[in-house]
């Protein structure tokens, strides 16, 4: 029976154990967060609360539990980066990890190295950025970009979970803000305030806002060829699996230029029509499920099942269909 220790994930991966113990029913899932209750631990064999560290030091960490704990495949979440950046620490004790080469991570998690990357080998339609590292590049960029665009919005380079990100507002006043997210906005003029604190800034990208549809493209690259299952999002917590051709296209440029081998999820969102190619994360995504029930395609026992050497058929018909999810209460106290 093998055994997998997914470290830290989000709580919708309660979705993808389930998918997974659904196809492979001999494993047993170990799970771990710093927080000592997460939904996950409802489905895992085994629940382990994390200790606060980071870098390095969480690595040998991750390394050490997996040989205390007999662990076979490392689905790890949690400091992805530098794990991959060790990666052969694991493989060398005989771990088999989910996690692609250094290389390639160390690119993708950056923004602005993954758009310098698709651009210089014509990956998919890039939206204008700009990098600035202290207030006047800032000003700049944004007087660039707002006299091309309605909205312009920023973040810096090194954030986690979008927690730095803002749109630039400059009519947050009024009936009509009251029914918008006002924390995710700034004006200009508040934001050149913030930054001016600091001399030198840590890399901030500057960029258009792009106010069409987002689509989430769930990707696995497979002995059968890639799975790639496109989800296009709007306001509503209903999503339409489309396979836009034009997008399926980009997927499929990317894996020639970065074959990754582990689950991926690509990001677009539509200016015009055209679908921008936003970034790639190089994990599975929190709504992967729903891609998975609208075509049949089970991509978390995939993608387990190729590194424990287990051979999956599988076959997507590319219907479009509609598809959303419903929350239920999850009691944590076992």
């Amino acid at each position: 029976m093998a055994r997998v220790w997914m470290n830290h994930w989000f709580s919708t991966a309660y979705n993808i154990i389930n998918l997974i113990r659904k196809a492979i029913p001999d494993i047993e899932i170990i799970g771990s967060n710093e927080h000592p209750y997460s939904p996950i631990m409802n489905v895992c064999d085994e629940w382990y609360q994390e200790p606060v560290i980071k870098g390095e030091q969480y690595v040998s960490y991750c390394l050490d539990f997996c040989q205390q704990h007999g662990i076979d495949l490392f689905m790890p979440r949690r400091e992805m980066v530098s794990i991959s950046q060790y990666k052969d620490r694991f493989t060398a004790a005989g771990i088999r990890i989910m996690v692609d080469d250094y290389q390639y991570v160390s690119i993708l998690n950056q923004k602005h190295r993954a758009y310098q990357f698709f651009i210089q080998h014509d990956v998919g339609a890039i939206p204008d950025f700009f990098i600035a590292t202290n207030v006047e590049q800032f000003k700049e960029a944004y007087k660039k970009l707002s006299a091309k665009y309605k909205w312009v919005c920023f973040k810096f380079v090194h954030d986690e979970g979008g927690k730095s990100y803002r749109l630039i507002d400059n009519n947050r006043k009024g009936y009509a803000a009251l029914f918008k997210k006002q924390t995710t906005r700034i004006s200009f003029d508040a934001a050149v305030e913030a930054l001016s604190e600091k001399g030198v800034l840590s890399p901030i990208m500057i960029m258009p806002f792009l106010p069409d549809e987002e689509i989430s493209v769930d990707c696995l690259k497979t002995s059968r060829g890639l799975i790639a299952i496109p989800r296009i999002k709007d306001s509503t917590r209903i999503e339409r699996v489309c396979y836009d051709s034009e997008i399926l296209k980009t997927c499929e440029d990317f894996y020639t230029q970065i074959p990754l081998e582990c689950p991926c999820n690509i990001q677009f969102k539509y200016l015009d029509r055209i679908p921008y190619l936003l970034e790639v994360n190089t994990r599975m995504s929190g709504g992967v499920q729903m891609a998975c029930a609208a075509s049949n395609v089970n991509i978390p026992a995939l993608a387990v099942g190729k590194l424990l050497g287990i051979d999956m058929p599988w076959t997507n018909k590319k219907e479009e269909k509609r598809v959303t999810h419903v929350e239920v209460p999850v009691v944590l106290d076992r």
